[in-house]
């Protein structure tokens, strides 16, 4: 009896770390995806970062390495928005852009 306990136990946190693979897997895709579709929209490509809890999407993050003077930023967030939703296929609760300013000389 204890030993099918403890095997049903092994079985679900395995099918559960399975799930948790799965989706950061997927996430990694679908931030690899928002990048490439930034870059042709912007010209720049931004790192794309993710934050899942419990399913849903928490929060996207894109972080362009300098700021974008080819295009008002009222476009470069529109497109941050567009590409990560259609590339997430969900809309997340916040989407963060920012950019590096680096080093001032």
């Amino acid at each position: 009896m204890l030993f099918r306990i403890a095997a049903a136990v092994v079985l679900a946190l395995g099918l559960t770390a399975c799930d948790a693979v799965n989706t950061m897997t997927d996430g990694f895709n679908h931030a690899k995806a928002v990048e490439t579709d930034l870059e042709a929209s912007t010209g720049v490509k931004p790192n794309v970062g993710f934050n899942w809890a419990n399913g849903r999407l928490v929060q996207v993050t894109v972080t362009y390495p300098r700021l974008l003077d080819s295009k008002p930023l009222k476009d470069v967030a529109t497109a941050a928005r567009d590409a990560v939703t259609k590339e997430f296929k969900q809309t997340p609760e916040n989407i963060v852009l920012a950019f590096a300013l680096g080093k001032q000389s």
